[in-house]
């Protein structure tokens, strides 16, 4: 009798942990699949991860001609055939697919990238290199009246300057399509470097350039006449796309590189005059006209 009772028990027991199991495991599978439910629900914008790159890099890249992705099989232009051959000669020195797109993003700008990864590509770049997006943005058909997104370029003397350093100064932006723009660009920078209206302690003007710094060094070196120029680089386009400058009628590559606009800045880092010349003609006169106005 005691034995059958205590068989009894046992077989209970055996029971009731069995079924507890079964329980906890429908119990745990449930919240399991709720958690990965919500996982899978969680938004991710146009965000990648910077692991999730393409084993062609290249294809995450627009030429700056037709704005195309580059295509190895269907070059549109020499400057497609440039980029490409630049980036490969980024893989081929044996940096990691990040670094070699931040070097790509540094030479020829945030915008330069295809819109899907975009976001992601200049938020990495921006947290490596946080000095590099203005502070503020504005659109140049109401650029006047508005406080000038301050900005830090290093210059053709190596150094950093950053625009509200220059509070006090009437300051002139000269917003260029850089060394591919013979004779236009180079004129007027030049003719903002010679020209005393405009480098005294009242008045500065800068040039700005989509270039790298060691291309204009070269420049420089064969064109004495450029020397007085106070060239600043804005190589990612951070700067030209803060001023809303890269889709204006001047730009030969709309989207990719500013053409040839001006900004006059007051005292007070205000705006006060925003001109952009398709002509691409030496406004040395002009801007002195309208910076009189300010007086």
């Amino acid at each position: 009798m005691i034995s059958k009772k205590r068989n009894f028990i046992i077989t209970a027991l055996i029971l009731i942990i069995f079924v507890s199991g079964i329980l906890g495991y429908g119990i745990t599978s449930k919240s399991s699949g709720k958690n990965s439910k919500e996982t899978r629900k969680m938004p991710t914008g146009n965000l990648i991860s910077l692991s999730d790159y393409p084993d062609d890099i290249t294809t995450m890249f627009l030429c700056p001609c037709c704005g195309q992705v580059l295509d190895r099989k269907n070059l549109c232009c020499g400057m497609a055939s440039e980029m490409i051959n630049y980036i490969d000669s980024l893989a081929a020195s044996g940096i990691s697919k990040d670094e070699a797109v931040m070097k790509a993003v540094e030479k020829y700008g945030i915008n330069s990238v295809v819109e899907s990864k975009r976001a992601a590509v200049q938020a990495e770049f921006a947290k490596r290199n946080p000095s590099a997006f203005p502070e503020g943005k504005l659109l140049f058909s109401n650029a006047v009246g508005q406080k000038a997104p301050d900005f830090t370029l290093e210059s053709i003397e190596g150094k950093t300057a950053k625009l509200s350093d220059y509070k006090g100064k009437i300051i002139v932006l000269f917003f260029t399509e850089g060394s591919m723009c013979y004779p236009a660009c180079w004129d007027q920078m030049s003719a903002f470097g010679s020209d005393e209206r405009f480098n005294n302690d009242d008045i500065v003007a800068f040039s700005i350039t989509p270039d790298q710094k060691e291309e204009w060094l070269k420049i420089v070196q064969k064109v004495p006449k450029l020397a007085n120029a106070r060239i600043l680089f804005d190589s990612t386009r951070a700067v030209s796309s803060a001023y809303d400058v890269l889709s204006l009628p001047s730009s030969m590559h709309k989207g990719s590189y500013p053409g040839h606009t001006y900004f006059i800045i007051d005292k007070d880092m205000i705006i006060r005059y925003a001109f952009d010349d398709p002509a691409m003609a030496i406004q040395n006169d002009r801007i002195a006209a309208e910076i009189a106005k300010l007086a």
